[in-house]
């Protein structure tokens, strides 16, 4: 009989602290090495059974797939009022390059799996980092600018309790107009329960999607409750220029729920199961020999798990 894949709860030690994060294995050597990248606030907490489930059957694949939690966000150290944009992308580029040490035979076959926000930050990751990753999209982000002001407008849902906000003169431009304000003022605001510090909007507002470089590849997946699923017609324009740019990518939209957003947890087979194919049709299954030393990682006293 085959072995398991495993998953083993750990921390990553980068620059002083500890991120929380899930090691999710295959019985061999693998074929790849996957990096997920999480949304952020509360799409990142709507979202962590999907990713859970995705991670499982990507190792279940024959990957290699960490699940970390960014500086402030889930349990690892820190407050999200005190992430940065700039820390983020610290975090993310530790964790390659942990995860490619480890895995030193495997290190060519890195992808950044990005959701959301996450693959803003994926992608401007991918192009800095020595040795090119490709993309795995999860409903990517094509603008930060335009994922901040949607989150600030979420305070205007708070605000309607000191009346509707036809009878302020504000209105939702103006609450957002005010946030940004206080942001470029270098003063934190506070959204649904977030504290939302300045370089952290300055470094999302700035940020836009970027292709794979040196020849790698994007595989970008989306979910729509429809019986013919198609992607938004702002991915459709950047896919179009990747492509034009001789990017390949592999671009579909599956029927699922809008699970980062809706009131209860949600899943969407058909994107766990359009990723693994996805990944598996572009990846060799010539695996490569064995696996390598931990790196600086501390694993948790708790459990090593079946997936």
């Amino acid at each position: 009989m085959n072995a398991a894949p495993t998953w083993q709860p750990m921390h990553l030690d980068i620059d002083g602290g500890r991120r929380f994060a899930v090691l999710h294995e295959p019985a061999g050597a693998p074929r790849g090495l996957v990096l997920h990248v999480h949304a952020w606030a509360e799409e990142m907490n709507k979202s962590r059974r999907m990713v859970a489930l995705q991670a499982r059957a990507l190792a279940a694949a024959g990957w290699t797939v960490l699940v970390p939690d960014l500086h402030g966000c889930g349990d690892s150290d820190g407050d999200f009022g005190e992430a940065t944009w700039a820390r983020w992308q610290q975090d993310v580029a530790a964790a390659a390059t942990w995860l490619r040490q480890r895995h030193d035979a495997a290190a060519d076959a890195l992808w950044l799996w990005g959701h959301r926000c996450g693959a803003l930050l994926a992608s401007e990751v991918a192009a800095s980092l020595p040795q090119p990753a490709h993309l795995l999209l999860w409903q990517p982000a094509t603008a930060g600018r335009t994922v901040l002001q949607q989150f600030l407008r979420l305070r205007l849902a708070a605000d309607l309790q000191a009346g509707p906000a036809e009878q302020r003169p504000e209105g939702t431009r103006g609450v957002v107009k005010t946030l940004l304000d206080e942001l470029a003022a270098g003063r934190p605001v506070d959204v649904a329960g977030y504290s939302v510090h300045p370089d952290l909007a300055a470094g999302l507002d700035r940020a836009t999607l970027m292709p794979p470089r040196d020849g790698r590849r994007a595989v970008w997946l989306e979910v729509a409750r429809a019986d013919t699923p198609a992607l938004l017609p702002a991915s459709e324009r950047v896919v179009a220029g990747w492509r034009a740019q001789g990017v390949p990518v592999d671009a579909a939209a599956v029927a699922g729920p809008g699970f980062w957003q809706s009131v209860e947890i949600e899943e969407a087979p058909a994107l766990v199961e359009a990723t693994r194919a996805a990944l598996q049709a572009v990846a060799p299954d010539a695996r490569p020999a064995a696996r390598q030393g931990v790196g600086n990682a501390m694993a948790l006293p708790a459990t090593t798990g079946a997936a």
